[in-house]
């Protein structure tokens, strides 16, 4: 074999070796793109328990204007009210 072919055989076969040893890339992207949409995710989820949280807050508040005023007039009325 001669100088120049044994040369060739070693540089592709460096090639080859460094080829083997780059990690693969679209691994790491898709990796990458699924824990930005797991955030993405988990954002949207922490923004629609506030707005419910929002809503029930809201909901306590006008149920307990009802029962004062429904009280109110069991009072006026004359009618015994149960303990809460």
């Amino acid at each position: 074999m001669s100088h120049r072919a044994c040369v060739r055989i070693a540089i592709v076969a460096g090639v080859l070796f460094a080829a083997a040893c780059v990690p693969d890339t679209t691994a790491g992207i898709n990796t990458a793109q699924a824990l930005v949409e797991l955030g993405d995710a988990l954002n949207a989820v922490r923004e629609e328990q506030s707005i419910l949280q929002t809503q029930v807050d809201s909901l306590r508040e006008v149920v307990a204007r009802q029962d004062t005023v429904l009280r109110q007039v069991a009072n006026v009325a004359g009618v015994p009210v149960p303990p809460r």
